[in-house]
């Protein structure tokens, strides 16, 4: 407070109490007590604190953008997958096989595995089973495992040779493909040797035939083994050593199938009602696999009826290389820059 005195002048009052937050400010820093930041400092620290913090919301922002166009890509690669879904099997195709089934065959191959027992009780150890693959009219997938069809050849049987030295000749043969395949477990590798009346191409002559021998054996590959055998010579009882010229040893075992059951590629394969089985094992990822005796298929000509076609789906790729010139691209040096896929139904 102040007041005004004679002539003008003006008094200082007392002084003021200081309040207590000026107080409080006033008072010491205790010993060893941390300093506060100068005004700069904490400008700074704030401005890092707000920078921060906006990182992170863009941060979470980009996040919930690259989820939210991982679902969009998601659902519409859904879509488009949900487009070329087979059609679902009909009742009774999955239930039993009281309906005949066709398809048109696109490939074949064959596997090694056992024997169905339903259809072939006497079988036992590895045999060749043929696959077939193929689609229906309705678009639905097919994988045949053909049962009972074994590799076979032949050779001329040598002059003097009666039936009764066939029995001689099998074990004989045995006993020598024994001796190439001993890490085989196949317990029986020639599986019966028949004679036949046959005609060969060369130095044909119409209506003069003359005697075969049909050689089966166990697998695909012991035709080689056993053709081998043969071509140095195998002893025949009393006819001695002989040396044998065969025929058609070296047709592959897929196309020996088709050829014998009427197959041409493409045409359509109809397996009769109550002919074959549901497959138990299941072996590819088609939507019908059955079982089935190589006796029981029906091969359709490509005609009428049976020249349409399933609707395949085909799949064309074509790949792109940062070539060298004047090199042909490969793996280990030219990166591979573009590839482009395209699926179509027929």
């Amino acid at each position: 407070m102040s007041s005004v005195g004679r002539g003008g002048k003006r008094r200082a009052g007392p002084p003021a109490a200081p309040s207590p937050l000026a107080a409080k400010r006033a008072q010491p820093m205790p010993p060893g007590a941390p300093q506060p930041p100068p005004p700069a400092a904490a400008a700074a620290a704030e401005e890092d604190m707000m920078d921060e913090d906006v990182f992170l919301d863009e941060t979470i922002l980009a996040e919930d953008e690259a989820a939210l166009l991982l679902l969009d890509r998601d659902e519409a690669l859904a879509s488009r997958l949900s487009r070329w879904k087979r059609p679902a099997l009909p009742a009774d195709l999955v239930s039993g096989c009281s309906r005949s089934v066709a398809f048109q065959q696109l490939d074949i191959d064959y596997v090694i595995g056992e024997s169905h027992k339903e259809f072939l009780p006497n079988s036992s150890g590895p045999a060749a089973i043929i696959r077939i693959f193929g689609v229906t009219r309705e678009g639905h997938s097919v994988c045949c495992q053909v049962h009972g069809f074994e590799p076979y050849f032949y050779i001329s049987c040598p002059p003097g040779m009666s039936p009764d030295d066939i029995s001689g000749f099998k074990q004989t043969l045995e006993a020598r493909m024994k001796e190439s395949n001993r890490n085989s477990s196949v317990q029986r590798f020639v599986k019966s040797v028949e004679l036949l009346q046959k005609q060969t191409i060369m130095h044909y002559q119409p209506n003069k035939s003359q005697s075969f021998l049909k050689i089966v054996v166990a697998l695909p590959t012991m035709v080689a083994s056993c053709r081998g055998i043969l071509e140095r010579g195998i002893t025949i009882g009393s006819l001695g050593s002989k040396s044998f010229v065969t025929y058609e040893s070296n047709i592959l075992f897929a196309l020996r199938f088709m050829i014998d059951c009427n197959i041409v590629g493409g045409n359509w394969i109809e397996l009769p009602a109550g002919k074959y089985r549901k497959a138990t094992r299941v072996m590819s990822y088609c939507q019908l696999e059955l079982d089935c005796l190589y006796s029981d298929l029906v091969s359709h000509a490509p005609e009428g009826e049976y020249s349409k076609m399933a609707p395949f789906r085909i799949l064309s790729f074509d790949i792109e290389c940062a070539g060298r010139k004047g090199h042909f691209p490969e793996p280990t040096h030219d990166p591979v820059i573009q590839v482009c896929f395209i699926i179509v139904v027929f």
